[in-house]
């Protein structure tokens, strides 16, 4: 495993990163600023091991740890200090499409193409849990805030809610009329959010399974939305679609796959067109662009604490690239 320190020779300072709480996610619906100053991402290091496209990138919540899986079948795990692999998780028997980590970080789980879900020990270093039940590949997935529950997303066009502790399923959800791009739990576990390729956006009860609404724009339809965000309300959605990422009512304009948020100053988008975008979440503006990658951009992922960015791109630029903020 290769480990490039892109780093110039300067003092190293980290500082933590607004927290998304009610108070801030009404500032950023009103446009009251969060922070007026601009972001300076520099690439750090360049971590090398994946032999296919790498397609997700997720930090533990504690930071320490990055994992990333890959078309190659393989989950690894990253020291985020200072690039080192740390473990490799091999068993699945076809290429990864997403990968969660549990709230106490012990656990994370990956779903693949070979239909099934594996639930790795951090501490026996070896696969916990395999959970079966998805007829077709294995898109995405997320734990909920206990992490008692997953749910799961998949081309057999099903949510499905597991009860991890057993390995069973225990509800499956006919969500859409097509393969599950994207699923996650609110911030306290009792609602779910999924999006297809149908373009619906829809919010569940966790607990009953019931459908509670639909979201569609009829006059912009959204043909696939690759990843969203149920914040700590319902009002607050991101989504991400083929075209444009966007917030309800608001749209930015490039070619993106997949987005995420540094806990409310920005947006962090990849790309097609091999770079990293950094948006203003209040005007909508390109703050930075990040340049490097030799392919498409597939997955991006923010530090919980500190201005960290993580990137991964397609074939033919197999590397995971770390990019600091040291003036934040």
């Amino acid at each position: 495993m290769d480990v490039v320190d892109n780093s110039q020779p300067e003092p190293k300072q980290e500082h933590p990163l607004e927290t998304l709480n009610p108070a801030t996610e009404q500032a950023l619906l009103s446009g009251n600023p969060a922070s007026s100053q601009k972001p300076c991402y520099k690439l750090r290091y360049t971590l090398s091991g994946h032999t296919r496209a790498v397609s997700a990138l997720k930090f533990s919540p504690n930071g320490a740890i990055l994992a990333s899986s890959g078309a190659d079948k393989l989950v690894k795990l990253w020291d985020t200090n200072n690039g080192e692999i740390i473990r490799t998780f091999e068993g699945h028997k076809e290429g990864i499409s997403d990968i969660a980590w549990s709230s106490d970080g012990d656990y994370l789980a990956s779903a693949s193409d070979d239909k099934t879900i594996i639930i790795w020990s951090l501490e026996l270093g070896t696969a916990a849990r395999t959970l079966i039940g998805h007829t077709n590949f294995v898109f995405c997935l997320n734990y909920n805030p206990n992490s008692n529950l997953l749910v799961s997303g998949g081309y057999d066009e099903t949510v499905r809610v597991w009860d991890v502790a057993r390995g069973k399923s225990l509800k499956v959800l006919p969500a859409h009329s097509d393969p599950v791009t994207a699923v996650s739990f609110n911030h306290d576990g009792t609602l779910i959010v999924s999006c297809a390729m149908d373009g619906l956006i829809r919010i569940w009860d966790a607990d009953s399974g019931q459908c509670l609404k639909t979201l569609v724009d009829d006059d912009n339809p959204i043909w696939f939305i690759s990843s969203i965000i149920l914040c700590f309300s319902t009002v607050l959605l991101i989504a991400v679609t083929d075209e444009v990422p966007m917030i309800p009512q608001f749209a930015f304009g490039t070619i993106i796959l997949r987005v995420v948020t540094t806990k409310g100053k920005y947006i962090v988008s990849g790309s097609e067109d091999n770079k990293i975008y950094v948006w203003d979440l209040q005007t909508r503006q390109v703050l930075q662009v990040l340049e490097g990658h030799r392919d498409v951009v597939l997955t991006v992922a923010t530090h919980p604490t500190m201005s960290i960015i993580a990137s991964a791109a397609m074939d033919k630029d197999m590397t995971i690239r770390l990019w600091h903020d040291d003036s934040l």
